[in-house]
Order: structure tokens, then C-alpha cells, then sequence
């Protein structure tokens, strides 16, 4: 994303959708703490994202996908601030973030977070992994809920409708849109591990150990896989339900399972299996075992 940036001495002014923003640079460090789930967009104009020209519409890709979107922050994520732009008894603010390492600009909606009042970052929320069936069991109650770019809080952002109210009345599918509801592929394990696995799929590639499935028939590579194991390349992630059953979110029919078998030899037909992600170039796929197995 680009930014228009015109530094004047010590502060910066920015000029968009109506209002003025003003990017401090004073010497101490803010720090604020997510109080809610919190929705984290890659552009500062939440209002041109949620409402648009009409006030009753959200920004859409031609496939349906707020592109704008990066992530929802779980309750406890603490971000560092970096610039904040000013609202009407709110603020925007930009910020980093440990539970997010992507190289792009992250913005926040103040009204989601409480101030941390010290120039000394807060200490990090201890995270715990669940056990395997807790996984599991929370990727399977997640069934049916629709596909959501950015998505990894299925219930959806109840507030978004007081914070960004819609100008008219909205039907079932555009409220779902304007509360960010349901998950997209990568979202669904890390919201199923409470936020502890890597958030994109460029990510989980290369997470926990990979197996050897190079070079070996569908069968073959079906006997090796165990619950929770991933299928996944840079852009798509399967997750092992059992022997006989996978879990995937995708565009369309939202979070859903099918056959093991099956949906193994689709992903075979059009890619191969490889054993370290990094080792190949083309269209290829790898699968990870990234929970120990024993932890029931």
C-alpha cells in the first residue's frame, strides 16, 4: 500500500476521506492491548471498507473478498503504535504487532483496545496450545460457517455494526460481510489453536516437521497422515480431520469436510508432493505434522 506522506518538523498531516490525521513522532513509545476481538485492516479508511459512497455497502473484490482485511486480533494482543490518526473521539491507529510478522501496514480502531500508559512494551500473554481434541473438536463445531477473507473468529464482530453503522437497513449476507463472519482457510486452525499457529499459509508451509510424501502414490501418502496433520501450500491449507475425513474453508462453501481419499487425489491431480517447500519450484504441496500426536 502507498501512502502520501508530507513530514512537516516533528509531526506529519494526512488528508483522506475527510479528515485530518496526524502522525506522532514524540520519543517514548504507546503501546495499546486488544480489549475485544479486534479486526485489523491493511489501510487506515475503515469507513470507505465498512459503508462506502452510499454508507450501506462494503468493499468487495469482484470474487466477494474484503481485501482489505489482514487478521482478527485475539483479547490480549498487544500492538505497538506507530502513527495515530485522529477521529471523532477515536483514533486509527497504525501498529505492529508479534502475532502478525507480515511485511505490510497494519491499522486498528482505538475503540477495540485499552491504552497502556508506559513506554515499556507490556509483557506478552503466555499462550498454551490445546490439547489435539480440543482442536479438533473446535474445527468440527466450526462446520458451515462461511468463508471470510482475513477471517479467524467465526462468530463475527457484533460491534462493527455500532462503530460503522450502515446508512439503511442490510440483508443476512452483507451484515455477515460488514461483521467479518466465518474464517478463510488458515484462519480455521488459528482460531481452533486460540491464535498459537502461524496465520498465513506462506507460513505454514514450513511449520512444525514435514513429511516424506515425495515421489509416493495417494495411498501411500493417505497411511502416513494423522489427525491435524496439514495439507498446504502458499495459499491453501487442508487439515487431516481422521483416516477418512479432511476440514478445509474455501470460497463458496465456507468450512467444510470431505473424504480423505477424495479430496487427497483432487490436490494430487494438480500438484506434487514434495518434501520441503523450499526445495522445489512449480506447483507443488507439502504436509506438515506440527502437534504431537500423543497429546490426546
Amino acid at each position: 500500500m502507498k501512502r502520501i506522506i508530507i513530514q512537516v518538523a516533528l509531526f506529519s498531516i494526512f488528508l483522506f476521506h475527510g479528515y485530518s490525521c496526524v502522525r506522532s513522532q514524540d520519543s517514548g513509545e504507546r503501546f495499546v492491548i486488544a480489549r475485544d476481538f479486534t479486526p485489523v485492516l491493511n489501510t487506515p479508511d475503515y469507513e470507505s471498507v465498512f459503508g462506502g459512497a452510499d454508507g450501506s455497502s462494503v468493499k468487495v473484490d469482484n470474487q466477494g473478498l474484503i481485501r482489505e482485511m489482514e487478521f482478527i486480533a485475539f483479547p490480549g494482543t498487544i500492538f505497538r503504535v506507530l502513527n495515530s490518526y485522529q477521529k471523532d473521539g477515536y483514533e486509527i491507529l497504525e501498529v505492529k504487532t508479534n502475532d502478525y510478522v507480515y511485511d505490510t501496514d497494519l491499522f486498528i480502531d482505538s475503540r477495540f483496545t485499552d491504552a497502556y500508559d508506559n513506554n515499556i512494551p507490556p509483557a506478552e500473554k503466555k499462550k498454551e496450545m490445546p490439547t489435539r481434541n480440543e482442536i479438533l473438536n473446535k474445527m468440527k463445531s466450526l462446520e458451515g460457517y462461511p468463508y471470510m477473507w482475513g477471517g479467524n473468529f467465526a462468530e463475527g464482530i457484533e460491534k462493527m455494526l455500532n462503530y460503522y453503522k450502515p446508512a439503511t437497513e442490510i440483508d443476512s449476507l452483507e451484515r455477515n460481510l460488514w461483521i467479518m463472519k466465518g474464517v478463510d482457510c488458515s484462519g480455521l486452525i488459528y482460531e481452533s489453536t486460540g491464535g498459537i499457529t502461524p496465520r498465513n499459509t506462506s507460513t505454514l508451509t514450513g511449520y512444525g516437521r514435514g513429511l516424506e510424501i515425495e515421489g509416493k502414490s495417494l495411498d501411500e501418502i493417505a497411511s502416513m497422515l494423522e489427525p491435524l496433520d496439514i495439507i498446504v501450500w502458499s495459499g491453501h491449507v487442508v487439515i487431516v480431520l481422521s483416516k477418512e475425513e479432511v476440514i478445509e474453508s474455501s470460497p463458496g462453501p465456507g468450512v467444510h469436510k470431505s473424504p480423505l481419499n477424495q479430496r487427497l487425489a483432487e490436490i494430487i491431480n494438480e500438484r506434487t508432493p514434495v518434501n520441503d517447500w523450499g526445495s522445489k519450484k512449480g506447483k507443488r504441496f507439502v504436509i506438515r505434522r506440527w502437534i504431537d500426536v500423543e497429546n490426546p
